[in-house]
């Protein structure tokens, strides 16, 4: 299989590598910086409490003049457009930037309130950030947002269990102008990769195959991984030169995922 190439997020035109960086599950500064020379640019901060990995890698690789090439998304939970402001602005002093690339509005299950859209819009007038992006697991919002036009991209939910945005929102965003869709629990919170979970005699995935399952949708232009450390983030980085899996082995994957979400039905 050919490997996977730089995408277009979408109608942000942002050139991506599609395995993205999750900031908050300790990884060092070294991991981050090692995927970044592999062509994984797009750097996301959520609320997590173990960001100083990332925080360190932006810090470093922006004092090596390699800013142009990254992509900062940073992810605020707040629901107060006065919070999100406060949380943003420190976020990016954290990092020694004066603007992020993207904002997102995480985990809107309904539409955001208007004051808060209004405001974050009012940080993109002043230069603060470029795009502006929502994340949710009410996969039936997503195509209603995309109609008001005011996001430039998604996060979503997306692997071998959770399948339904390939029925609920992905057919609903084509064209050049689509926001950009990024996906995130790529092993379902590592169930995919638990011996414990399997079907009866299926061997465990490998973890770049998780990865490998979301980036052969072509829908999909980002496929974010967390990884704990170095020898996590090398087994996310295989599956770049790995790229998309076959037939076959697309079918194993939702056979696992089909097992995984019917006998824990918690997720």
């Amino acid at each position: 299989m050919a490997a996977f190439k730089e995408r277009i997020l979408g109608a942000t035109r942002l050139n991506v590598g599609p395995l993205g960086l999750a900031a908050s599950y300790g990884a060092p500064a070294e991991a981050f910086e090692e995927a970044f020379d592999r062509g994984c640019n797009y750097f996301y901060l959520g609320s997590g409490r173990h960001r100083a990995g990332m925080q360190r890698a932006i810090r470093n690789l922006c004092g090596q003049g390699r800013r142009e090439r990254m992509i900062v998304a940073i992810q605020s939970y707040a629901r107060s457009g006065l919070l999100m402001e406060y949380f943003f602005k420190r976020n990016l002093r954290s990092l020694g930037l004066e603007q992020a690339d993207i904002l997102i509005l995480g985990w809107h299950n309904r539409r955001p309130a208007e004051k808060l859209v209004e405001r974050a819009l009012a940080l993109k007038e002043k230069g603060l950030f470029r795009f502006l992006g929502m994340s949710g697991h009410n996969r039936g919002l997503f195509p209603q947002m995309a109609g008001d036009g005011q996001f430039d991209l998604f996060h979503i939910r997306y692997n071998a269990a959770h399948r339904g945005a390939e029925e609920e929102i992905l057919p609903y965003l084509t064209g050049d102008n689509r926001p950009g869709i990024v996906t995130y629990t790529a092993t379902r919170w590592g169930q995919l990769l638990n011996p414990k979970k399997m079907p009866p005699e299926e061997p465990v995935p490998a973890p770049s195959d998780c990865y490998r399952f979301v980036l052969t949708n072509p829908a999909v232009d980002v496929c974010l991984c967390g990884p704990r450390n170095i020898r996590q983030m090398r087994e996310a980085l295989a599956a770049l030169d790995l790229g998309s899996l076959a037939a076959e082995d697309l079918a194993r994957m939702k056979r696992i995922g089909d097992y995984i979400r019917s006998t824990n039905k918690r997720f």
